[in-house]
């Protein structure tokens, strides 16, 4: 069973910069700018609490995740994580249908992916704000926050798909972050 640990944070513009300007004085490289949309599926064990149905779209590619949230207090985050390459999504859509799944939301992300150590770095803007994730074994996240500068910055202790729901507009019963005056919100949080 893989687990995932991460933490994230919520970046402003100014620390984007910072963050970005240390990697690259390390002679370090980003990857790629991804582009994605991510589709979460709600319907029977989905519905309950810590657990997503994740069918992403990035770059022409797609992958389909299943994550199961496991219980901590702790800014950095421990989850089941099972992953596997999808090679025609509209079909993995219609197949989730079939199934009495159905899209409750649906966010849009631009991402740059970094190689810090042992660290995966990721910097995330969404509609709705500017994030970073790092990703690596406890012990690694916190030396690279160091490293980084970051220890200082509060965790961002809400997944994407709350923010979503929060900052998201509801069409046709899919709640919706997208860049572009058809997803955006003026900045105020749904109730």
């Amino acid at each position: 069973m893989p687990i995932e640990i991460e933490k994230k944070y919520r970046l402003t513009k100014q620390q984007r910069s910072a963050i970005e300007r240390c990697m690259r004085d390390l002679s370090l490289v980003p990857g790629e700018l991804e582009h994605e949309e991510n589709t979460i599926y709600r319907g029977g064990h989905l519905d309950k609490p810590g657990s997503a149905l994740r069918l992403r779209r990035v770059n022409g590619a797609s992958k389909l995740t299943f994550k199961q949230r496991m219980p901590s207090k702790s800014a950095i985050k421990h989850q089941q994580e099972e992953e596997v390459a999808v090679a025609d999504a509209d079909a993995m859509a219609a197949i989730l249908a079939a199934l009495n799944f159905r899209p409750g939301l649906i966010y849009e992300k631009r991402r740059t992916r970094w190689q810090v150590g042992k660290a995966k770095v990721v910097i995330d803007e969404l509609p709705f704000g500017l994030f970073m994730e790092i990703e690596a074994p406890v012990r690694e996240i916190k030396r690279v926050e160091k490293i980084l500068g970051a220890e200082k910055i509060p965790a961002e202790m809400e997944t994407y798909p709350s923010l979503t729901r929060q900052f998201g507009v509801e069409r046709r019963g899919v709640i919706e972050a997208r860049f572009g005056s058809a997803g955006r919100r003026s900045g105020k949080a749904r109730k």
